[in-house]
């Protein structure tokens, strides 16, 4: 079974081949336009499921972006994520977010 670590505030958060196939689906479907998909990825990573394990910091990132795109609920649940989460990993989940955000538009340009 091949595992990736995602790093940050809490510390190292291993996810498993479930979560780079959740990752990568949801990647693809964004690419066609669902920013649902990003939303999705925020759900799975606040409540650990669809493969993944629990993650704020990723869930707030997936959460952010989504928002960032127009989605509502997504924004929402941003906020109640955030509720649980200190200020050092929130920070990290926007600089994680920006950080994506930035890499998508150097592939755009």
């Amino acid at each position: 079974m091949a595992l990736t670590f995602i790093e940050g505030g809490a510390g190292r958060i291993e996810q498993g081949e479930e979560a780079i196939a959740v990752i990568a689906d949801a990647l693809q479907g964004y690419a066609r336009g669902d920013t649902d998909a990003l939303y999705g990825l925020g759900v799975a990573f606040s409540t650990g499921s669809r493969g993944c394990n629990c993650d704020l910091i990723e869930a707030h990132k997936w959460f952010n972006i989504a928002a960032s795109k127009g989605h509502e609920e997504a924004a929402w649940c941003r906020a109640d994520v955030s509720e649980e989460m200190t200020a050092r990993e929130i920070a990290e989940a926007q600089r994680r977010a920006r950080e994506w955000l930035a890499e998508g538009q150097r592939k755009v340009a």
